[in-house]
């Protein structure tokens, strides 16, 4: 079995009930889980039954010892997760938007162990060793200088060693702010480009790529998303695949759901969900959680790019979207989803039918 191995910042994610906005629903009780991009697509991996580890730094606390706790259960291998005295648990506080009205997120992350610990004290050794696979995110090196140089010293310790390198760009304007007075489009398209030749298999939409990279579709192209995947391509050619989530928000509550790989070998774009051979999102009208839905999206890819009768193109997008709208249904970051009910969404099972 394919191991993969993702590297990031997992957090408390403090929930407000409901559709409550921070004004109401504090003071007050609150729903507390962990969240963070990375270690929410080894937790999917390893529901679907996967071989997944997650390598952070946390503080030698209870509540990161929960956190630790959290990912065991969910069979994710936490063994190179380091535990030190600097540094803290972060935090998001999350309001649900519904409607017409926009879900907000306020961060409460600075000084988290995992943007202080420096590369020489992780054991790539060790954390690599067996591995098939690397997927990290345009967030960790948005978090400081130095979990910037660690995710160049991981990217190139994986390249060294053979791995297939995923990368979702995750642009996040409330981060990118360790280097004033350059803004956050800035710092991050200044750092992306250097870690980008690393990495083989590519995740991002097209507002990623134009605000990291540059990289715009052209005019009168008939396919924008297959033109910016080209592009990528162009530029950096040790690519094998190109993936993005291709969602259209109506409302909070109410987005269309799907997705397209890029195959490099064959110049082809596969997209998904297809019916009668023709590209129709998934209608997800009643959302009941939208965090977490692109690293569904995610999860879902690697999984199926490592499973050998998951792994053909068209394929393995099917699996990534079905995966991704799931997650939609679930409460959380983390994505409860088995292959099963994703394998039952891809073949017309979209009902919601009760299981008796």
């Amino acid at each position: 079995m394919s191991r993969v191995v993702t590297l990031g910042e997992i957090m408390g994610r403090v929930a407000m009930p409901g559709f409550k906005r921070f004004r109401q629903a504090m003071p007050g009780p609150v729903n507390v889980t962990f969240a963070g991009a990375e270690s929410t697509v080894a937790a999917s991996i390893a529901y679907l039954g996967g071989e997944a580890s997650f390598v952070t730094a946390l503080p030698k606390n209870d509540i990161a010892d929960a956190c630790v706790a959290n990912l065991r259960a969910l069979g994710v291998d936490t063994q190179h997760i380091l535990r030190t005295d600097k540094g803290r648990l972060g935090l998001f506080f999350l309001e649900a938007g519904a409607n017409q009205r926009p879900s907000n997120v306020i961060y409460d992350r600075e000084g988290a162990a995992v943007a202080l610990v420096r590369p020489e004290e992780y054991d790539w050794e060790a954390i690599f060793n067996g591995a098939t696979w690397f997927h990290l995110t345009g967030i960790t090196p948005a978090l400081s200088q130095n979990a910037a140089e660690v995710s160049r010293t991981a990217l190139r310790e994986a390249a060294s060693r053979g791995l297939r390198i995923s990368m979702d760009m995750n642009f996040r304007s409330k981060l990118w702010n360790w280097s004033p007075p350059l803004s956050a489009r800035e710092l991050a398209a200044r750092t992306m480009p250097d870690l980008l030749p690393f990495v083989t298999v590519f995740m991002g939409g097209c507002e990623d790529a134009a605000e990291m990279l540059g990289i715009r579709p052209g005019k009168d192209v008939g396919d924008p998303v297959l033109d910016v995947a080209r592009q990528i391509r162009a530029r950096y050619p040790q690519m094998t695949h190109i993936a993005t989530s291709l969602r259209e928000a109506i409302s909070a509550t109410h987005n269309n759901w799907g997705g397209l790989l890029y195959d490099s070998a064959t110049d082809q774009a596969y997209r998904a969900p297809l019916r009668d051979g023709r590209y129709e999102p998934y209608a997800i009208t009643d959302i009941v959680d939208r965090l977490g839905g692109g690293d569904a999206f995610a999860a879902g890819l690697i999984f199926a790019l490592v499973t050998p009768e998951l792994s053909a193109p068209g394929t393995a997008v099917s699996f990534a979207v079905a995966a991704g709208c799931l997650s939609h249904s679930i409460e959380g970051d983390f994505n409860y989803s088995t292959r099963e009910e994703i394998e039952a969404l891809m073949g017309g099972d979209s009902a919601g039918r009760v299981r008796r």
